[in-house]
């Protein structure tokens, strides 16, 4: 890797993409508490109703994002990293007003649409990362957004209670003040991470279609079974988003202030893995070895959620979820590895678009199983029902990535002429 930022000017570019990372990761985990209960009091107050309002507002945001995601991959290609971040973080505040403003279902629903066509920064920044950092060092680089991702889910889903207790639109306002704090900072800090000698000599348009950047992915079968781990993973993932907040309320008793506490006892469990595990355990161990151990512990994790008869029991559960955490940056890690630099950005683009179009089925599955679980009609009351699904997920990807994941000797071209993609 050639990179233009070397030493202390890497040194800092990473520090300045963390933050980027970490004030937008703030910004979204600070309306985590109050969105469903939001959504909630929209629809006079019935919980089973609300999932499924829930659970469409996750597939409309994933469906805008399948689309935006790979047209953000490519703009990255042709036209740097920077511009994407800064116009993404702009977006994202003017979005975040629009939602504290919004009077009804329909006007909040139109926000959450908005803020899936402007969140880009978190598809850019791992191509960022891709960019300024050698091979051997990215899983420990890709540790450090998981970090930011971390320590924003300690202090956003925190302050985001605590606020939504007063008012449940005061979170959006903080998070529309964090967002436009993190343009400024960017327009006068975050440097440029690929030079023009290394862009897309043009805007690929056909890459930039959303079958077309999957498409892109057939141009290197070596990271299919990678890829299907970040799919099946990714969907998994999604029943925090789906079901967290209203499933915590019925179990447990929990609202705002406390859902918020627990998500930020998730964040510090992450920040823990992410700092002072991953890079330890992918040097010891390699990346194959921390990513099936990583999955392996989410699948326990999900488990363990998911049969939690009492608060105290889901708790015991999180360390052990924690170590889920390894598995992402080893997954990423393997996969840069694999690509070439002019494609890093469009091959994340793609992996985003998999994720957005896990993203379309999973809100609904989550959501909906857990309302019908939790409504009149269930054959058995188990608000759990969501986590055990995302376990049996997970348990498929340990699978996969047994199978499939490995170490290569060398990043491999895409072929000389590859089809052209078409939707």
């Amino acid at each position: 890797m050639n990179s233009p930022l070397v030493g202390a000017k890497r040194q800092a570019a990473l520090v300045f993409i963390f933050i980027t990372v970490l004030i937008d990761v703030l910004a979204f985990g600070v309306i985590i508490p109050v969105l469903p209960h939001l959504v909630e009091e929209f629809v006079g107050g019935n919980t089973s109703t609300a999932a499924y309002w829930v659970g469409i507002f996750g597939t409309a945001f994933a469906v805008v994002q399948f689309f935006s995601a790979p047209i953000q991959g490519a703009l990255s290609d042709r036209f740097g990293r920077r511009p994407v971040i800064l116009m993404s973080c702009f977006g994202l505040g003017i979005d975040f007003i629009f939602m504290a403003l919004a009077p009804n279902l329909a006007w909040l629903f139109v926000g959450r649409i908005i803020s899936a066509v402007t969140s880009a920064s978190f598809t850019t920044a791992n191509a960022y990362i891709a960019d300024v950092t050698p091979p051997d060092q990215r899983a420990k680089a890709f540790g450090m957004i998981g970090a930011a991702f971390g320590v924003g889910f300690i202090l956003g889903p925190m302050i985001g209670g605590l606020l939504g207790d007063i008012d449940h639109r005061l979170p959006f306002w903080f998070s529309a003040g964090l967002a436009l704090i993190n343009f400024v900072y960017g327009l006068f800090v975050l440097p440029e991470s690929l030079p023009k000698e290394r862009r897309s000599a043009r805007f690929d348009w056909a890459h930039a279609k959303p079958m077309g950047s999957v498409h892109l992915l057939r141009n290197y079968p070596q990271i299919w079974g990678l890829v299907a781990v970040v799919f099946l993973a990714n969907f998994a993932h999604y029943v925090y988003p789906s079901t967290f907040v209203l499933f915590a309320d019925v179990s447990f008793g929990w609202k705002e202030k406390q859902a918020g506490y627990v998500l930020a006892v998730v964040g510090v469990f992450s920040v823990i893995v992410n700092v002072l595990v991953v890079g330890r355990l992918v040097k010891r161990f390699g990346e194959r070895r921390a990513l099936l151990f990583g999955l392996s512990c989410g699948v326990i994790g999900f488990l363990i959620y998911g049969l939690a008869g009492s608060g105290w029991v889901f708790l015991a559960g999180l360390p052990i979820s924690a170590l889920w955490a390894v598995a992402a940056p080893s997954t990423q890690a393997l996969i840069t590895r694999q690509v070439g630099p002019e494609m890093q950005g469009r091959i994340q683009g793609a992996l985003s678009s998999l994720i957005s179009l896990a993203g379309i089925a999973a809100p609904a599955l989550f959501a909906g199983s857990f309302g019908y679980f939790i409504g009149p009609s269930a054959p058995v009351h188990l608000p759990g029902i969501a986590f055990l699904i995302a376990s049996v997920l997970l348990a498929c990807a340990v699978l996969v990535a047994w199978r499939y994941a490995r170490v290569p000797a060398a990043a491999v071209a895409p072929p000389a002429q590859a089809a052209d993609p078409v939707l």
